[in-house]
């Protein structure tokens, strides 16, 4: 059986393909995966139902699939995909978190898990192939036909986020000597081409890529001409071992729907599509977020053991520059106790700093992964950043310190605060660009490591910056 061929496939309707439509109602209106359909669901599982639940759940479409198993208990998560059997959608498991797509994994025979691979596109095959222990992974792929064999060992050869783990291994390829008759006829008569796609790469004997032919111009074009007629050359392949986030950008930048990939030696070894980079720009935002939180690479199915040691060790980070910030505050322990203002109102200084700074670093880390940022306009978006810091600095500096001078009966104290806030901003908006520009230039990934330093030069700037004027103007 072909890895092209999916359970959740358009359906051939009188020579029409028609694409497979969501199950309408299972979602409410505000997206969300409705009570009633999920507890129907349930029903049909503790009551060994099975006729009942495969009515349910066969029409889903894989996502909706996922959406489900998600929704369920680990319990009845294993007794859906028992009662569902081999009418069970591998596919879904694609689409949920990594710890839901293990459980299921250890609860199927490794026969089974072989059988139902060989209905998934390859890159889905390789997908689900990649998390397995090696001794399971060895024993399906051992269950598969040869060339099924040959084509997923490939692709789990490749590094772990590259071209060559996300790429399909099935692609349409002609020689340059084919006319257009052939190649259409050709694409009629193969039960082993893929299911959709958009255009057919030209190679040489060796299969060397030499170009490709958009799937619209094929077809218009009258059958007696020359493939090489008609090739257009390929600008952007993209190497097997490139990052998956490498690839995403060149998708982008070029507005590219699918793109060849190539090995070392520049033969046609697959073709990434748009929808394989729609889940590669979800996985990179989603690990971009959690790294500027702190947070690993924690699913919301983990367990509490799990998220907790995923956290630790930010938070033993964070506990550092806390413990430096409290060292700067201890230096100035005399003057606090002589006015005890200070200590209600130093909090303000370092807080306004640290949202600012946060502000700032989450644009440049952002403009950083997106490559908005470059060596043309890295210095005017310093300039930019830091003229909003101040203006900024000036505005609260103006609302808190007549906010302080009221409140103590002190104008002295508005004016050290305001000064103090002006400072902290402009030095926040700084940091929060400066020290991301420096990691990705060290090629440190700025989203892990940007926060924990941002917020460590805005707490121990904004304590010493109020606490340092505070002690030196009541000195004089």
């Amino acid at each position: 059986m072909d890895l092209n061929d999916k359970n959740a496939a358009d359906d051939l309707n009188g020579g029409v393909l028609v694409e497979e439509q969501p199950v309408p109602g299972i979602y409410d209106e505000e997206g969300q995966l409705r009570t009633e359909f999920a507890a129907q669901t349930v029903q049909a599982i503790e009551s060994s139902d099975s006729a009942a639940l495969l009515d349910l759940v066969l029409p889903l479409h894989s996502s909706e699939l996922a959406d489900l198993l998600e929704a369920i208990s680990p319990a009845e998560r294993l007794k859906l995909v028992e009662l569902a059997g081999d009418d069970f959608d591998l596919n879904a498991l694609t689409e949920v978190d990594e710890a839901i797509r293990m459980d299921i994994m250890d609860s199927l025979p490794n026969s089974r898990i072989a059988e139902a691979i060989q209905d998934l596109d390859s890159d889905d095959a390789v997908y689900i192939l990649e998390d397995m222990e090696e001794e399971d992974q060895k024993e399906v792929l051992d269950s598969l036909p040869f060339d099924d064999q040959i084509m997923l060992r490939r692709s789990l050869q490749y590094p772990e986020e590259s071209a060559g783990r996300r790429m399909q291994n099935e692609f349409i390829a002609v020689p340059p000597f084919w006319t257009v008759g052939q190649t259409i006829d050709y694409m009629r008569d193969d039960d082993d081409l893929p299911e959709r796609f958009h255009e057919v790469f030209v190679v040489s004997p060796t299969y060397e890529l030499m170009g490709y032919i958009q799937l619209d111009k094929l077809l218009r074009a009258r059958r007696n001409i020359i493939v090489d007629q008609l090739m257009e050359p390929s600008l952007h392949p993209i190497e097997a071992t490139m990052d998956q986030e490498e690839a995403a950008y060149i998708f982008q930048q070029y507005d590219l729907i699918s793109a060849a990939v190539v090995d070392n030696g520049s033969r046609l070894v697959g073709v990434m599509t748009i929808d394989d980079i729609v889940d590669v720009i979800h996985q990179e935002a989603d690990e971009d977020i959690k790294r500027l939180a702190g947070v690993g690479n924690e699913e919301l199915s983990d367990s509490v053991v799990e998220i907790t040691k995923s956290r630790f060790l930010w938070l033993l980070v964070n506990l550092v520059s806390a413990i430096m910030a409290s060292a700067v505050i201890g230096i100035f322990d005399a003057t606090i106790e002589k006015m005890v203002a200070l200590a209600i109102l130093m909090p303000i200084v370092a807080s306004m700093g640290g949202n600012a700074g946060t502000q700032t670093m989450t644009v440049a880390v952002r403009a950083l992964a997106t490559r908005d940022m470059d060596s043309y306009n890295t210095k005017r978006i310093i300039r930019r950043e830091v003229l909003v810091g101040l203006l900024n600095g000036l505005a609260f500096a103006l609302l808190i310190g007549i906010a302080s001078a009221l409140w103590f009966g002190n104008r002295d104290l508005g004016l050290i605060i305001g000064l103090a806030m002006i400072f902290n901003m402009v030095c926040a908006a700084l940091a929060g660009i400066i020290i991301p520009i420096l990691l990705d230039h060290f090629d440190i990934d700025p989203a892990v490591a940007s926060s924990v330093f941002v917020t460590t030069v805005t707490d121990v700037v904004g304590f010493f910056a109020f606490l340092g004027m505070a002690a030196w103007w009541f000195a004089i």
